[in-house]
């Protein structure tokens, strides 16, 4: 998710189609290194967002506006006293470079028309928002860089501006076959880390796309490509730079699941099917989707923090203690052995001598010869008895045990379907609802609050989607949601699905005479699968059952049902091509 050069070239082009023989209108600073600059193009007034943040360098169209601080920082108002209505004459990225540069057109306090430049460079912590005058003498920066800062180039009033060169890397507009070999089939280190080091605005990740495009490994040594192997990956690379020389961008996101994993301005084909691509009409669009999403999954994930945290410990303390009582529950298969011992000390005993150690007998239930211990200071009554007390306290063990076992069976259970519930949660009102849950069942000291007026949060609604033949399906988020879906939503010819013997999501299947077509059921499927703990399994099983044959047992925690007689199918947990509903 680099703002590479090739993005650059994108936005530059989208930049010429909104401001080309424009005017810059309005000029502000909302951050200290960043600008909102309002212009008026071709297609009418837009605002453009541009920032030199260190972590985030961006620029693109928005149509949110930032609030700015009351008095204008000093760079901003040197800019709006030289490029108030300012025409822009041109627009221009050096080679790939990740540079953009305004040239500006506007009247001197004399009336006679000037020149200046408004040059924005995105390279990391190095970027910055230089403004020049007609020679490129820099009049002021949004960020000053002295001599104690950078040895290689200083950015401060007075100063000839140059673009900087420390890395010294080719350009891949015009490199040749030739040179591409000999720099980047020739250095010692990876195919992909070849290539991006060694040419200008090429990013990490359009590096491997290309050795992905070409069939080669990115992580094998560029050394080791024979000739045959380093042409096919020259002309792979030249037709990719053709597609950036001609204008042919595709912005995309790759998503997995919901969560944006990468954005580019050109088709990414090395992403498998567990990850699905959302194409944009504009950079801008691509950048403002990509960033909104990655801000709300961000959010999502600080505030279920905390009710991780305290479901992994349940989970964890549940899962020992079950080990410890599996553990005491083997111990008690002894209780028949000492059972059997007191019988047949009672039945062979009574001509012992006293002081003996252990003595031999028949064990008329297997035929076998046993021996058996016995405590010399006591009779062979008292053994007997000794042996008997054994049996009954590891029995009474045995019988407590039982119903401890499942108890902790039915907790970690119950916790691993919130965990579940956690791991599909996309809105707060999602994480109310598990939050409200783990109070009930004392997870969460309850804090009882008397606040007025305070305003009532959206309640959260399971997921809902369409099937390819229509049909409604709804998958519940979290256990209140399962129940409620399961038992309020649902009639008794709906088809009811869940992933076999694990925690998931309750999935229904709206039908009015219970009759669905086999797509429809496969659908259905992949979506249990999805929404279960076997996500990233390759396969996962199904039950399903209409319905009315799907019950709550008295007193049972939220989500939990029983069934007795059902169907099955493996499902693969994809659902990229099942349509969801719009959220209303």
């Amino acid at each position: 998710m680099a703002f590479d050069g090739i993005t650059i070239a994108a936005m530059v082009q989208e930049l010429h189609k909104n401001l080309d023989n424009g005017r810059f209108n309005k000029i502000a600073q909302p951050e200290a290194d960043a600008l909102m600059i309002t212009g008026k193009g071709a297609n009418g007034q837009c605002r453009l967002f541009v920032s030199a943040s260190p972590s985030l360098p961006l620029i693109y169209f928005t149509g949110k506006n930032k609030p700015s601080p009351l008095t204008a920082p000093n760079f901003c108002m040197l800019l709006r006293k030289h490029l108030g209505s300012a025409r822009i004459g041109n627009i221009v990225q050096p080679g790939l470079e990740r540079v953009v540069e305004f040239e500006l057109e506007h009247l001197n306090e004399l009336g006679d028309p000037c020149k200046k430049y408004l040059i924005v460079e995105l390279m990391g912590k190095y970027s910055n928002i230089i403004f020049c005058d007609e020679n490129r003498m820099i009049l002021d920066s949004i960020r000053h860089v002295s001599s104690h800062m950078s040895s290689v180039r200083e950015v401060l009033p007075g100063r000839d501006y140059f673009l900087p060169q420390t890395q010294e890397k080719l350009d891949p507009l015009t490199i040749t076959e030739e040179a591409f070999k000999e720099s980047v089939c020739k250095k010692p280190c990876n195919i992909a880390k070849a290539i991006y080091t060694t040419l200008t605005g090429i990013s990490p990740l359009i590096a491997e796309e290309i050795c992905y495009r070409a069939s080669i490994d990115g992580s094998d040594s560029a050394q080791s490509l024979d000739e045959n192997e380093a042409t096919h990956l020259y002309y792979t690379f030249h037709r990719l730079i053709e597609q950036v020389q001609e204008g042919a961008f595709t912005p995309n996101i790759i998503y997995r699941d919901d969560e944006p994993v990468e954005y580019a301005v050109l088709p990414l084909t090395q992403y498998g099917q567990e990850y699905h691509c959302q194409t944009f009409e504009s950079v801008s669009e691509m950048l403002e989707t990509y960033y909104a999403s990655k801000e709300i999954l961000t959010r999502i994930r600080q505030k279920s923090s905390d009710l991780r945290r305290i479901v992994q410990t349940a989970l964890e303390r549940n899962r020992k203690k079950l080990i410890l009582q599996q553990k005491q529950m083997k111990d008690t298969a002894k209780k028949d052995k000492y059972k059997v011992y007191g019988e047949l000390i009672n039945t062979y005993g009574y001509g012992l001598e006293g002081g003996c150690k252990s003595f031999k007998a028949l064990n008329y239930y297997t035929n076998e010869e046993v021996t058996i211990p016995l405590d010399p200071t006591m009779t062979p009554g008292e053994n007997a008895k000794k042996y008997f007390d054994r049996y009954g306290k590891l029995k009474r063990t045995e019988e407590a045990l039982t119903e401890q076992i499942a108890d902790t069976e039915s907790e970690i259970e119950h916790l691993e379907s919130v965990s579940n519930a956690l791991d599909i949660a996309r809105a707060e009102s999602d994480l109310s609802q598990i939050k409200e849950e783990l109070t009930e069942y004392g997870y969460i000291k309850k804090h009882y609050t008397n606040k007025k007026g305070q305003k009532a949060q959206a309640k959260s609604k399971p997921f809902h989607y369409i099937s390819s033949d229509g049909f409604d399906i709804f998958v519940g988020k979290n256990n209140y949601q399962n129940d409620e879906l399961t038992f309020k939503m649902a009639t008794g010819n709906d088809w009811w699905f869940h992933a076999k013997k694990m925690a998931g999501s309750h999935v229904v299947v709206k039908t009015p005479d219970g009759e669905l077509p086999d797509r429809t059921f496969e659908e259905a499927g992949r979506l249990a699968a999805y929404y279960s703990k076997g996500r990233t399994a390759p396969k996962v099983e199904i039950d399903y059952i209409q319905k009315k044959h799907v019950k709550k047992p008295g007193g049972a925690k939220p989500g939990f049902v029983v069934y007795y007689t059902n169907y099955s199918l493996m499902a693969a947990p994809d659902i990229s091509d099942i349509k969801e509903a719009p959220r209303s």
